[in-house]
């Protein structure tokens, strides 16, 4: 089967690249570090898929954050920040998260990680990272982190294709 006619970018057709994007099934999770001084040293945390593994050795990852996020300055300044892997039954967290409210870790019990980062229950992995480096693309900075510590738990992770939370189906 061939594939379907190609579309060149065009700015003003943002709505019909994000779909194509959306074709890309991405696993979901939350991005923490310490607020610091400035937020009385309360952590931030937000939504992320942009998240992916960069290099085994040394052991990298990357995520994005918008340069309009009023988190932007609490990651840029933070030594370690956190990825909390969502696993499937957590679509509230990654909710909870995804907004802009004052106090996302209300009755959450979470726990503290390296360099203040929050450490949500019940997640799928967790990967503790030095703040490494940060790079400006376009609209967004990009965040790469040196894992110094991380977890794993047998749960099945949070899916996010075509704009909506999906199942993974493992092959049998």
């Amino acid at each position: 089967m061939s594939p379907p006619p190609a579309h060149s970018y065009n700015s003003a057709d943002t709505l019909t690249l994000r779909q194509a994007l959306g074709e890309f099934a991405t696993g979901v999770t939350v991005i923490t570090a310490s607020g610091g001084p400035d937020q009385g040293d309360q952590p931030v945390g937000l939504t992320v898929n942009s998240f992916a593994s960069v290099s085994l050795d040394p052991p990298l990852v990357l995520w994005s954050l918008s340069l309009g996020s009023a988190s932007l300055a609490a990651f840029r300044n933070a030594t370690h920040f956190a990825v909390n892997v969502l696993a499937a039954d957590q679509a509230e967290i990654s909710q909870r998260f995804a907004k802009s409210k004052s106090d996302k870790f209300a009755d959450i019990d979470w726990k503290v990680g390296a360099g203040g980062t929050a450490l949500l229950p019940g997640c799928a992995a967790w990967f503790e990272c030095r703040n490494e480096a940060y790079h400006e693309g376009g609209d967004h900075v990009i965040f790469i982190g040196r894992i110094e510590q991380f977890r794993r738990a047998d749960r099945q992770p949070l899916i996010f294709h075509r704009g909506a939370y999906a199942e993974l189906t493992p092959r049998s």
